[in-house]
């Protein structure tokens, strides 16, 4: 195939034709005019190019359309002798007997003042003039009679009646037009790649320099090639029989395109690659820029987070499921619900159940805040149709404003909720203020402790709730279950106790109304669960049930929210910067959440007032021994008596305290100090796997002393 078989020799050849005159040749519109020629001028309407325009509506394809039109104008003033030229060119050599390699580089000498780019797309025009002409012959003679005259001058009816046989031949030449258009659209995408984001050091494009001018030639050698097999067809006719060598110098063409293509698509997917992150930066700084400057609304702000691109309105109103604008969501406090796709259906479920409580009084100042979904996807994944429906699915469930689509969220936003929201997965709800500022990064621990009544969730609000709690058993379960806080209304005892050990619970239960008994005291018992190990709390709910130990909660929810207020008042704390500070009531907060981890547990309190939290095993030995402390009840009182005893108990048998966050909690604390003997605890890293859990939770932070 090759008239010379050196190519370096070759490359060099062609490279000494090159000697641009520094002129710019905007050849996009005209590799768009080629391309629709080379789709249509086909045999079968199977064969497709894949079109750079997208599909539209009538009235913007035809707004496109005449945008071509003067755009083509344009470019055919000043570039139509041109194509005509290497168009007889390339017939005259074909007929001439000229090999392919000297056709070639004739038009490189042609073509010696044009960039690359600019060669190639001329060659292929000038060969879509030959060929299109061709076939629009062949689709019109039999209806058009002027068409028919000059079919005839070509020898056209005879080839188009002995089809069948030419099949292949069409089939190979329109394999390796499909090669050089794609190898001509990658050589014109380099040619518009941004200057501002990319330069030619960066080393995908200093690669992809270094084999354009073999592209270039191997595509133009292509066109040369596919012009011969038209013009022998139409000088010689149908019985002009397409050789072995020429069947296997298209194959080789087509397949030389092929690699050629791909490994500059490779390069230009790096290239790509590399102003995408250019562009990630630039918008981050933008930013961080953003939110620290002052404005007069939010609406910057929210354009920024969401980016609404060619759609108007792209976010949907939960009580309506209808599009709208952001404009509904101007100089108002947004609640950005900010969370990946596998968010429970616990949080939803509580999250709900506050937001519609808030709009009941829309009058009241906790209702003034509206809350929009924003879902993180990792952009590094491919997004897939289980990932949508997944998406729909909690979009449908929601009752307040989502994105409409995750694909609005970019990149460099991102990022953003990464690494100054913390967000690491688990749900945080970051507070806007209407003027765009951050009043909260996270409010969810603000919103699972004290609902919308933490509004307008700033760090002074949050201050200024703490100031007003204490220790006592409401702090715990309000907003989770009135019965017990009718118990705490009546002045009952109560204890309050959780685990997974069946047994324990058996005879803590059993111990503990026998002493109530003893006492005469009116004693409940509320069994909470546990944080973790939901298969082993549902064994022990059934014991529960079963042999009738006590009061329990029923609705797994109830079970999730009591230990996720718990955690959050931890997390509240972290958050100010306050978890290690002298205050008993996070230190009780701390110990219950610690004993959470380590077998059982049990709170005491009087109606409101909490008399005794402790370990399940300091809990139970203080039940059991309640002979050595019984006579100390009529002088100092049941709640003295056994909170003396089990303080004696409780120094003789010290447990261990533990604490876990999850790599998904965000902020983590550098230490802590135990809550039992003050000092600070050691830092280790738990590899974890919960298969009770649904899905696991892996690599926690572990403290522990």
């Amino acid at each position: 195939m090759l008239s010379m078989s050196d190519d370096s020799v070759m490359m060099k050849q062609v490279q000494a034709t090159h000697a641009p005159d520094g002129r710019e040749v905007d050849v996009a519109p005209l590799l768009h005019l080629v391309e629709d020629i080379l789709n249509r001028a086909t045999l079968q309407v199977s064969f497709v190019f894949i079109s750079v325009r997208k599909k539209a509506g009538q009235a913007h394809a035809e707004m496109e359309e005449k945008n071509h039109q003067i755009s083509y104008s344009i470019v055919l003033d000043a570039l139509s002798y041109v194509i005509d030229r290497i168009s007889c060119e390339i017939a005259y050599k074909a007929l001439g007997g000229a090999d392919a390699h000297s056709t070639t580089v004739a038009i490189f000498e042609t073509l010696a003042s044009f960039p690359w780019d600019a060669k190639l797309v001329l060659t292929l025009a000038a060969f879509a003039l030959h060929y299109g002409e061709f076939w629009l012959l062949a689709q019109i003679y039999s209806s058009n009679q002027l068409a028919k005259a000059m079919a005839t001058l070509r020898q056209l009816p005879m080839i188009m009646e002995h089809s069948g046989p030419l099949k292949p031949r069409f089939d190979a030449l329109n394999k390796l037009i499909k090669a050089m258009v794609e190898v001509t659209r990658c050589m014109v995408q380099f040619k518009e790649l941004p200057p501002s984001y990319i330069s030619e050091d960066v080393p995908a494009l200093t690669q992809a320099m270094t084999h354009i001018p073999t592209a270039v030639y191997w595509t133009i050698r292509s066109v040369v090639a596919c012009a011969n097999q038209i013009t022998l067809l139409t000088t010689m006719g149908h019985e002009y029989a397409l050789s072995t060598t020429e069947a296997w110098e298209l194959s080789s063409l087509e397949h030389k395109l092929t690699n050629i293509c791909d490994h500059l698509k490779q390069q230009l997917g790096s290239c790509y690659q590399h102003i995408d992150d250019k562009k990630n930066v630039e918008t981050f700084r933008m930013l961080v820029e953003l939110f620290e400057m002052t404005h007069i609304d939010n609406m910057k702000i929210l354009k920024a987070l969401i980016h609404a691109r060619d759609d108007p309105m792209p976010i949907v109103d939960g009580s309506t499921k209808r599009k709208v604008t952001l404009e509904v969501l101007r100089r108002k406090n947004v609640l950005l619900l900010i969370s990946d796709l596998n968010i429970s259906h616990d949080e939803l479920s509580i999250l709900e159940q506050i937001y519609n409580e808030s709009r009941i009084h829309t009058t009241r100042l906790d209702s003034q805040y509206e809350v929009i979904w924003i879902p993180v996807v990792d952009p590094s994944i491919v997004w897939t149709e289980a990932m949508h429906k997944q998406f729909e699915t909690l979009q449908s469930t929601m009752p307040w404003y989502t994105v409409s689509h995750p694909s609005v969220i970019e990149k460099a936003v991102v990022r953003y909720i990464r690494e100054k929201w913390h967000f690491r997965n688990k749900a945080i709800l970051v507070v806007l203020d209407p003027q765009g500022r951050v009043v909260s990064p996270n409010a969810i621990h603000m919103m699972w402790i004290w609902g919308s009544n933490a509004f307008p969730f700033t760090s002074l609000r949050e201050e200024s709730l703490w100031r007003e709690e204490a220790w006592r058993l409401e702090l715990l379960v309000n907003g989770i279950d009135p019965m017990i806080l009718n118990w705490i209304k009546d002045g009952k005892y109560i204890f309050l106790y959780g685990g997974d050990d069946v047994e324990w619970v058996r005879k803590f239960t059993n111990t503990a109304r026998a002493v109530a008994l003893a006492s005469r005291i009116p004693l409940e018992m509320a069994y909470v669960g546990k944080s973790t190990k939901k298969e082993l709390v549902r064994r022990v709910l059934a014991t529960i049930t079963v042999e009738k130990l006590s009061y329990f909660w029923q609705d797994p929810t109830m079970i999730w929210f009591f230990w996720t207020r718990l955690e959050s008042m931890l997390f509240s704390k972290i958050q100010q910067g306050k978890l290690d500070d002298h205050d008993p009531m996070m230190l009780e907060i701390k110990k219950l959440l610690s004993y959470d981890k380590e077998g059982g547990w049990a709170v005491l309190s009087k109606g409101s007032n909490i008399i005794s939290n402790g370990h399940g095993n300091t809990v139970l030995t203080t039940l059991v021994e309640y002979d050595l402390w019984k006579e100390e009840i009529p002088v100092k009182g049941f709640d003295l008596a056994y909170d003396d005893h089990h303080k004696k108990v409780h120094g003789v048998t010290y447990p261990c305290c533990r604490f876990e966050f999850p790599n998904t909690a965000g902020r983590i604390p550098e230490g802590m100090k135990c809550p039992e003997c003050h000092r600070y605890m050691e830092k280790y890293t738990t590899f974890l796997c919960c298969h009770d859990e649904g899905h696991p939770t892996a690599s926690p932070f572990r403290g522990e002393l």
